[in-house]
């Protein structure tokens, strides 16, 4: 089934069908390229909102954010129909209710007294659809909103990982590369018509992911980033995410993205896009103090804004497209 101009109308029929429904087809992001049609059965989205309400201690009306046609914003509505409330768009005048947010959203709804009153009654705000700043994470918790970063996608029907901890029944699995694994019942059926690539990442009941992680000294996972995040540059290896969690943490920058893009010189030279006032000689600098100075960006874009796709994800494409703006200053 493929969700209609009415989401939460079609939604609904499909969680009150009779038997098991036809499965759902959940368009992905193409954040990084082509857009994939994820299967998910009715099965799974039911065992991931399950999984969630226990997790969190509780069900109750959820606050829409995000776009219902995207899993994220999917999930939304269903648990939210699933505890018997119509997800609403507006923040509720009362407390104990739920929503799903992105970083950049979060980042921006904390600058806001209006929103932040709102957020600090909410009973929780899932975070998720990428990396969570820590210290965005500290700002929300000192201004006294719940924040738990969940870490999933299409595939998995959603967030299946929350603080680092599997939801109930989901298995976590890391390969000697780092890629992270996931098993249990809130897997995807497949790609519809792809049966190549479905092959390829569902192996023996197990998603093999896109992306790299390790476990902590507590055995909570941490997300390293996509493994093509990895940038080669010059012969060496340069972790992306790591690079841009350093400028995250620099005086005076808003917003960061960090990315490698063709270089006829470098082969890959990363490029940091920056929303805040630094020149590229500060950036490269500020990376060094931490970091190998072959980390340091080989360029930089300067941002009013990050360019987000629909569900507010970083436009990664768009992004890349900008190196070669005008805006753009090399080593």
């Amino acid at each position: 089934m493929v969700i209609g101009e009415d989401p939460v109308a079609s939604l609904g029929r499909w969680l009150g069908s009779p038997g098991e429904p036809e499965p759902l087809v959940v368009e992905t992001s193409g954040s990084t390229g082509r857009p994939k049609r994820v299967v998910l059965s009715r099965r799974a989205v039911l065992a991931s909102v399950a999984a969630t309400e226990r997790r969190l201690g509780g069900s109750g009306p959820w606050v829409l954010r995000l776009p219902a046609a995207y899993v994220a914003g999917i999930q939304v509505v269903c648990r939210s129909l699933l505890a018997g409330h119509a997800p609403v768009q507006e923040w509720p005048t009362g407390e104990g209710w739920f929503t799903s947010l992105v970083p950049t959203q979060l980042h921006r709804m904390l600058a806001e007294p209006d929103d932040l009153d709102a957020l600090r009654r909410a009973h929780t705000v899932l975070l998720g659809g990428g990396p969570v700043d820590p210290a965005l994470r500290a700002r929300a918790g000192a201004a006294g909103v719940r924040v738990v970063a969940t870490y999933g996608a299409a595939e998995t029907a959603g967030g299946c990982v929350y603080d680092g901890v599997p939801l109930d029944g989901v298995g976590l699995a890391l390969e000697t590369d780092g890629r992270i694994r996931v098993g249990g019942p809130t897997l995807f059926e497949g790609y519809d018509g792809d049966p190549a690539l479905s092959a390829e990442v569902l192996v023996d009941g197990w998603f093999r992911t896109a992306d790299a992680g390790r476990l902590d000294d507590h055995g909570r996972l941490q997300v390293l980033g996509r493994l093509d995040d990895v940038v080669l540059s010059g012969g060496v290896n340069v972790p992306a995410p790591a690079v841009a969690a350093r400028l995250r943490a620099m005086p005076g920058v808003e917003q960061v993205e960090v990315l490698g893009v063709p270089d006829e010189e470098w082969g890959q030279r990363l490029v940091a896009f920056v929303v805040g006032a630094p020149g590229l000689d500060e950036v490269r600098d500020w990376v060094s103090q931490s970091q190998p100075r072959s980390w340091a960006p080989r360029q930089l874009v300067r941002l009013d804004d990050v360019p987000l796709l629909a569900n507010g994800k970083p436009d990664r494409l768009r992004l890349r497209a900008l190196a070669t703006s005008e805006r753009a200053q090399r080593a």
